[in-house]
């Protein structure tokens, strides 16, 4: 189907266009009350994502009420876990919960890598069903968590501000470390193929965890299974959002990927030096611009925009919405970026 808005599909292909696109990480979220009251119609966050119907009602609700240039699959970094056999809970104000983790060759064993297409097949659907509601308007972004995010939580078992646990395993067992992260590896271009086959225009990696490695260990742990998937994603643009990784933008320049995420804490201009021309730059507004008053949203606004100097350029925010967020401030950041002369 002809896309009506291949804004961001053009940009990336490095063809004119006559703005910058905008999207948001965490757009169909609990900024909408309209997202809120379908959640509320569930059990929970867990329930919402795998019933496809609904997954695809709030991917398509910032499309209609935010105006932004792509749809991203409503779903869950930690569903690649799951289908490996590690079952995850979604715990209320603390995030995410494994009653079992992964922390001996003897834990491995009892996980497997899955059939995506049976597993995963709720994803799946609500791909389907996204398409045919949004009937070509903008491109849908399908995703997944990179090797080592997954890793970290299947082996720390919830959230962290350090990830002692999975940290301590690169050093104490790095034989067992690379055999999990080959297996999420495998599970995650999987389903990413399954994503781009029931229709997703392109893809995004999400390293929510990059920044508390040491650089050597984010090329070893990390990195080389980013490469991995890079390289084996052929159909459809990837990009890669490694937050925090500010120490590997020069490496984030040798993948096999088309578009680069920045967090908020990234200079653009340093970050273009550092990753060279070939890319295309995502982000990065700080999403705490986003509290201030309509001037100061209006002059943050166009500060990331100057920087970027009309080179490719995908707006987005240098990480998730937060869910407090006022949702007319929202609109009026897409809305500034839309109106950005070129």
């Amino acid at each position: 189907m002809q896309l009506k808005n291949d804004l961001l599909l053009r940009v990336i292909k490095g063809e004119e266009v006559e703005r910058t696109p905008v999207w948001l990480m965490r757009q169909a979220g609990r900024i909408l009350p309209e997202y809120r009251a379908v959640r509320d119609s569930v059990s929970g966050f867990i329930e919402l994502a795998k019933t496809p119907e609904l997954a695809a009602e709030v991917t398509i609700q910032p499309v209609d009420i935010l105006g932004v240039d792509a749809a991203i699959i409503f779903s869950d970094i930690l569903v690649i876990p799951e289908a490996m056999g590690l079952p995850y809970e979604m715990v209320e104000k603390r995030g995410p919960w494994f009653p079992n983790t992964v922390r001996s060759e003897s834990d491995i064993k009892k996980i497997h890598i899955p059939d995506v297409k049976d597993s995963l097949s709720y994803v799946l659907e609500a791909i389907k069903i996204t398409k045919k509601g949004l009937n070509g308007r903008v491109p849908l972004i399908g995703f997944a968590g990179a090797p080592w995010t997954i890793f970290a939580y299947m082996v720390e078992g919830s959230g962290s501000k350090t990830f002692s646990k999975a940290r301590a395993m690169l050093y104490q067992e790095p034989v067992l470390a690379h055999s999990l992260l080959e297996m999420i590896t495998i599970a995650t271009v999987k389903y990413l193929k399954a994503q781009v086959e029931a229709g997703a225009n392109l893809v995004q990696l999400f390293d929510s965890w990059a920044g508390i490695l040491p650089p050597d260990h984010y090329r070893e742990f990390s990195l080389k299974y980013i490469d991995t998937i890079c390289n084996a994603i052929t159909e459809v643009p990837v990009t890669v959002f490694a937050k925090g990784a500010f120490f590997a933008r020069r490496e984030m320049g040798e993948l096999n990927c088309d578009v680069v995420g920045l967090d908020w804490n990234m200079d653009i201009s340093e970050s273009r030096e550092l990753v060279g021309n070939r890319k295309v730059f995502q982000g990065n507004l700080d999403p705490a611009a986003l509290y201030g008053s309509e001037d100061s949203i209006k002059a943050a606004t166009s500060r990331m925009m100057a920087s970027f100097g009309g080179a490719r350029h995908i707006a987005n925010l240098g990480h998730g919405l937060y869910p407090d967020l006022d949702p007319g401030k929202v609109k009026l950041f897409i809305d500034l970026v839309k109106s950005y002369p070129r």
